[in-house]
């Protein structure tokens, strides 16, 4: 198999991205998760550009990689100066990174407008760089910014600029759609022309972004065309539209067109670690994230279902646990009695096909009163549980109350009160939080952790509300959808009501039920 090199940039050009902001030691955890990933190279970010970056390549060499190499990033020298004098390159070469990614003019309309030079300057600018910076022992790759740009408008000036960074002795020139608004034609052209041009032994790398949602088809093809390096990130993240997402990249290249990137248990891995940069970065999961979204390997349709349960390749164009994800089976309207069947396989009902349709009919009509189980499994396994005659409750809930007040500084304090029996004991607590939902988790929290210590790792991650029947004005049925977690396992619940306090105790009750339930059925 030919060997696709990965190079991660999402430390440095992912960290571009609106609203995302690593700590020191973000940057350090990703380090070591990419390492294992069997990322091949990761840019850690622009020493010069702030202290956090700088202090990053002073302790990332403490890390034990095991497979990764990590290269600083930083420009060519300015015009006019020696690269000796040069501060990014005194930086550059400070941060004692055996690889240095530099990056350079390709585009006249760059070299001429924007940086006021020749282009005769621009070009020994390249190559004073890469060989100074060979001479201390470094090696070099060469990105070549805006380089489908410039060689649209001047072909033969942007492969002048890339034989400069050659002959100067960089190892790897990358070909950049720093706009992102190449098309795979062009791409195409551009990494033949490339190719043709230099040696065989100088690497050709691809760097994409997204703005015209090309970024992986455009990487795809850059590799097609002769590149054996492709630049992007975990999940795309980046300026703008953002970079190449080299999950889909990866998984394409390794699944689909049979080539060595990563190792092949590598690929495996791929849904672990975009949901780790997404955790860390304080993203949203994109649901609809090809490979390894939640909603990639999801069935709706009774077609659909019935279908996937028999061949998965009817519906499935790979087998989503060659990526780390998983198939998912959604509850609705649509589902038919197959999708039934599947969802509750592991209580053993598929004899029972009065049961099946009980249990649909219970779905379609809490559907039509607003209810949602796509997102909110949880509490369907509840509700089968109670369809089936097998819920065997672990508390009984007894009454709640919660009030609002504002103090004489105007600020509205909260206060939940609950009631509850666990056997022959009955429990009445009181919670302050910010909200009544918090109010009512601290308060059943407080009544129910002297009997259930497994409840102190139950985190609530997240919090919806939808209202249900617009129309209705302040009358309207609310849906609220709460996800939680503790150390293994993710969950949903959801609650409807007029009441929205009603429709979040709802949801919370079966997100602690359902947690008790699980814990108890697994022994723990």
């Amino acid at each position: 198999m030919k060997r696709i090199f990965i190079y991660d940039t999402t430390l440095r050009d992912g960290s571009q991205g609106e609203g995302i902001n690593f700590s020191l030691q973000d940057k350090l955890n990703i380090t070591r998760r990419l390492d294992e990933l069997g990322v091949d190279f990761i840019e850690g970010g622009y020493p010069l550009s702030n202290p956090k970056d700088f202090e990053y390549f002073h302790e990332v060499k403490k890390l034990a990689l095991k497979h990764s190499r990590v290269a600083a990033f930083g420009m060519t020298r300015r015009k006019g100066v020696h690269p000796s004098q040069d501060t990014c390159l005194k930086a550059l070469l400070e941060a004692e990174t055996a690889l240095v990614t530099l990056v350079g003019k390709t585009w006249d309309l760059h070299v001429i407008e924007i940086l006021g030079t020749t282009l005769e300057e621009n070009l020994a600018m390249i190559r004073d760089s890469v060989s100074y910076c060979r001479e201390q022992g470094r090696e070099v790759f060469y990105d070549a910014e805006h380089f489908f740009d410039g060689f649209k408008a001047n072909g033969d000036y942007a492969l002048a600029t890339m034989k400069a960074a050659e002959e100067a002795g960089a190892s790897a020139v990358i070909l950049c759609d720093t706009n992102g608004g190449s098309l795979p034609g062009e791409i195409a052209a551009g990494v033949t022309a490339v190719r043709a041009a230099l040696k065989p032994a100088t690497q050709i790398g691809i760097h994409c972004h997204n703005d015209c949602d090309l970024a992986v088809a455009n990487s795809l093809q850059g590799v097609i065309s002769g590149a054996t390096q492709v630049q992007g990130t975990i999940n795309g993240i980046g300026e703008r539209c953002g970079n190449a997402d080299l999950v889909s990249v990866v998984a394409n290249l390794a699944l689909k067109q049979g080539y060595q990137a990563l190792g092949s248990q590598c690929v495996r891995a791929l849904t672990q670690i975009s949901r780790y940069v997404y955790e860390t970065a304080n993203m949203n999961f994109r649901t609809s994230q090809p490979f390894v979204g939640s909603s990639a390997f999801a069935h709706k349709g009774g077609m659909h279902t019935h279908a996937v349960a028999k061949v998965s390749r009817s519906y499935e164009h790979v087998d989503p646990a060659l990526v780390g994800n998983e198939r998912r089976i959604l509850l609705s309207e649509l589902s038919g009695h197959a999708t039934i069947l599947k969802k509750t396989a592991k209580f053993d009902l598929h004899g029972d096909r009065a049961l099946m349709t009980k249990i649909l009919q219970q779905v379609q009509d809490l559907e039509n009163a607003g209810y949602e189980f796509e997102a909110a499994e949880a509490s369907f396994d509840l509700l089968v549980r109670k369809a089936a005659g097998i819920y065997q409750p672990l508390f009984q809930r007894l009454s709640y109350r919660v009030n609002i007040e504002a103090g004489r500084d105007g600020v509205p304090v909260t206060q939940a009160s609950v009631k509850i029996r666990h056997g022959d004991q009955e429990e009445h607590t009181v919670s302050e939080g910010d909200g009544p939902v918090n109010a009512l988790d601290g308060a059943l929290r407080k009544a129910l952790v002297p009997h259930f210590k497994n409840l102190e790792d139950l985190q609530l991650a997240d919090y919806k509300v939808r209202v249900v029947n617009a129309r209705a004005g302040t009358a309207a049925r609310v849906r609220v959808v709460i996800e939680s977690h503790d150390k293994r396992d993710v969950w949903a619940t959801v609650g409807v009501s007029e009441n929205i306090v009603e429709a979040s105790w709802l949801a919370l009750i079966d997100s602690i039920e359902y947690k008790l339930i699980k814990d108890r059925d697994q022994g723990r």
